[in-house]
């Protein structure tokens, strides 16, 4: 009769393996398997899925410009709302690179503005308010230093014809503000606020714009 055959040896071991030691190692094995395979479908699943919003991606058309060079004809929006309201709102003359991304007449807490939002030569902000009250008086303090972020007056200047309450607060970080330097006037039953993040002198040279763009306003520094 032929001699029974033992199992191989198995090297960590130094002997065969049991029945029960296969069985296990090939359950592992086999769960490691699985697992491995469900990994790799996953990763597929993920590339899949990245190549199809990579082809929709590609796929959208593009117009050959963007935010930066939108800009609003503010004179065509005031013409439309001066005829709306009944009132002459100001359209100042900014150099040619500005861009006005918005302009609108709004109204909050009893107050009817005229809002004009620039991205000015040195990419920084500025914004022009022509402000009402629905009473026809002036426009309400708090209405104001809201709009001002809250800053106190630093003074007092007289341009284009207009005695204007300063706001100097260039010390401020244009990441977290819209007012490092902010120029308060008044002009028929108007309140004009004119301010932003450029420097002093360009904010200076805006509020004069608005000055010689008000009915009867009388231009020039």
């Amino acid at each position: 009769m032929a001699a029974k055959k033992s199992g191989n040896i198995v090297a960590e071991l130094g002997r065969p393996e049991t029945a029960a030691e296969t069985a296990a190692r090939k359950a592992h094995d086999s769960r490691m398997y699985r697992q491995r395979k469900t990994v790799n479908n996953l990763v597929f699943s993920l590339l899949v899925t990245l190549g199809a919003v990579l082809i929709i991606v590609l796929m959208v058309p593009r117009g050959t410009g963007g935010f930066e060079d939108y800009s609003v004809d503010v004179a065509a929006v005031a013409s439309t709302d001066s005829s709306s309201s009944g009132r002459q709102l100001v359209v100042p003359e900014v150099p040619a690179d500005w861009k006005a991304k918005q302009a609108g007449l709004r109204a909050d807490g009893g107050v009817e503005y005229w809002q004009i939002g620039y991205t000015t030569s040195n990419e920084a902000y500025a914004t022009v308010v022509q402000a009402f009250d629905a009473e026809g008086q002036a426009v309400d303090a708090r209405w104001i230093a809201d709009r001002l972020e809250q800053q106190t007056a630093t003074g007092t200047e007289t341009m284009g014809g207009i005695e204007w309450t300063v706001y100097d607060h260039t010390d401020r970080s244009p990441d977290g503000a819209n007012m490092l330097f902010g120029l308060e006037g008044r002009a028929g039953d108007a309140t004009l606020l004119v301010f932003g993040t450029d420097r002093p002198e360009v904010i200076r040279e805006l509020a004069v714009a608005v000055a010689a763009s008000v009915d009867g306003g009388a231009g020039g520094a």
